[in-house]
């Protein structure tokens, strides 16, 4: 069980933090339907598309290297715990949820930084 809980751990993190190297490095060129992070408010132009993938992918880096180092340190302390299944379960649940958190993060960025017509705020 500890193997597989790792290796959830490292697959779900991983994925976070490739996505957030991806979405900084390399963002979706052209505001589309099929990859990227795609809401309404970030699909306005391309101003709010490119902040909204530069934003997403540093709330994932940040996000998805904290969970893992959070993560292996639960991991490596609760191992030869009777309750490590249920720790486990309690774990994934929080991995998913910090996974998530990127969208209502990302959405009150975009509308701290653009009004509803994607037109840059006046600071």
């Amino acid at each position: 069980m500890v193997l597989f809980s790792l290796s959830m751990t490292l697959m779900l993190t991983a994925t976070m933090i490739l996505f957030g190297l991806l979405f900084l490095k390399k963002p979706p060129k052209e505001i589309n339907g099929l990859f990227g992070y795609r809401t309404r408010m970030s699909s306005i132009n391309d101003e709010t598309w490119y902040f909204a993938h530069q934003y997403a992918g540093a709330v994932w880096i940040r996000t998805g290297v904290a969970v893992l180092a959070a993560s292996l340190l639960v991991i490596w302390f609760l191992k030869s715990s009777k309750k490590f299944e249920s720790y486990m379960l309690i774990l994934f649940y929080l991995q998913m949820a910090s996974l998530l958190m990127v969208i209502p993060l990302t959405e009150k960025a975009l509308r701290k930084t653009f009004d509803r017509d994607g037109q840059l705020r006046q600071r």
